[in-house]
């Protein structure tokens, strides 16, 4: 199956039903941040810290990294910064140029896998932003490598990830209101769930995802030659684990 072509329609479709992450900042947001007023989140609900991102965004390079939908980037441009929006989506990036042509901004906006930025140079970035998005991919450890070269040297990386534990819990019952252990990690729609479940999936255009290990996120970055320096996580209300543990983790990469 290719999956970032299904993937692709699935978020297409997303976009469509008005997901929560694909509807674009307001005005309001947008005239708050030219006036250093503003935040973003790399998970559900708890925004990057400040003193995470340079002192100044103005004239930087920033790659907003499987981030389209019309929220994050033009929050960058806004602030001043260069900023290159990169989505699997056509339809997310639509929703970044809706926002930059109603603001007047010079934002740019590519089409492509997360996995190859072959499009860029090496070293074409001071910043990627990153958020949680690496769960619709098979193998991460590309991303985290092409991150890498097109960064510059004292460049930022911004991520966002699920927690593996979210994948081992049977997913309608948690719907349910029951948590009960059925997959084993690493996850993946693909070849955890059944054939039944998996057309149920793929018929109501749900995107496909793939519950990667901390081992693959965290160590996957520090193989890349990237220094973690920030750590936190995060909860999404809506989701029953998240009664009893954080499923989502940001972190602070720097390229030496």
């Amino acid at each position: 199956m290719d999956i970032r072509a299904y993937n692709r329609l699935a978020w297409n479709k997303q976009v469509e039903n008005q997901n929560k992450w694909t509807i674009p900042v307001s005005p309001e947001v947008i005239a708050a941040a030219k006036n250093d007023k503003w935040e973003v989140l790399l998970t559900p609900t708890k925004p990057v810290p400040r003193n995470w991102f340079p002192p100044q965004l103005a004239s930087l390079d920033v790659l907003c990294l499987a981030s389209g939908g019309g929220q994050q980037g033009p929050i960058f441009s806004a602030t001043g910064a260069n900023v290159t929006v990169f989505d699997n989506s056509p339809n997310q990036l639509a929703q970044d140029r809706y926002v930059a042509k109603r603001e007047g901004f010079n934002l740019q906006t590519l089409e492509g896998d997360m996995a190859d930025l072959s499009q860029f140079s090496d070293k074409s970035f001071d910043l990627i932003f990153h958020p949680v998005s690496n769960l619709f991919v098979p193998e991460i450890q590309p991303v985290w490598n092409e991150a890498y070269r097109v960064l510059r040297h004292g460049g930022t990386l911004l991520a966002g990830f699920m927690n593996p534990a979210y994948y081992i819990f049977d997913f309608p019952l948690s719907e349910q209101g029951r948590l009960e252990v059925k997959y084993s990690l690493p996850y993946s729609d693909l070849e955890s769930l059944s054939d039944a479940d998996r057309e149920h999936y793929i018929q109501q255009a749900y995107p496909l995802e793939f519950g990667h290990s901390l081992q693959a996120q965290i160590g996957g970055q520090i193989e890349a030659g990237m220094l973690i320096t920030g750590f936190y996580e995060d909860s999404d209300p809506e989701m029953l684990l998240c009664k009893y543990m954080p499923v989502f983790i940001a972190t602070l990469s720097q390229k030496p």
